[in-house]
């Protein structure tokens, strides 16, 4: 399928769409359906469509894996990082009221990284399972 045109268009045309979809359900996901381990998935989802279009190797080019590694350790620092910087403010582990200058406001912007945190760690976790089982069989 490497050398087909027609997937490798669509994909070309798919994998933004996919991304974009990906981060409004991020972003969104304090307002209404969604979050970070959605977002997460969908993020991941346009890399394995990219891997099964472009081959293995190309997508190992992409996404890195000892970057993508690296961002799981990233997420849960994130996700972690908000709970301990609540404690630095006064309050407790993962007490957003404390991240700004009202309750309200901190609630938002505590959920809205923590979040963020979960979905770089979902998304990394799941491209780094794809490469696992995909590249079983190959030699290094």
């Amino acid at each position: 399928m490497r050398n087909q045109m027609i997937p490798r268009v669509i994909a070309k045309f798919f994998i933004p769409m996919i991304l974009l979809f990906g981060l409004y359900v991020q972003f969104h996901g304090d307002f209404g359906p969604g979050g970070g381990f959605q977002a997460g998935v969908i993020f991941a989802a346009a890399f394995v469509l990219y891997a099964l279009i472009y081959g293995l190797d190309e997508a190992k080019k992409v996404a890195r894996p000892a970057v993508v590694e690296a961002l799981v350790a990233l997420g849960v620092l994130i996700y972690a990082g908000t709970g301990v910087v609540s404690l630095l403010k006064g309050g407790k582990y993962l007490d957003y009221n404390v991240l700004a200058h009202d309750p309200i406001h901190g609630q938002h912007l505590g959920i809205l990284i923590v979040e963020l945190g979960v979905g770089v760690t979902v998304a990394a976790v799941m491209i780094t399972i794809f490469f696992a089982f995909a590249g079983r069989g190959q030699s290094e």
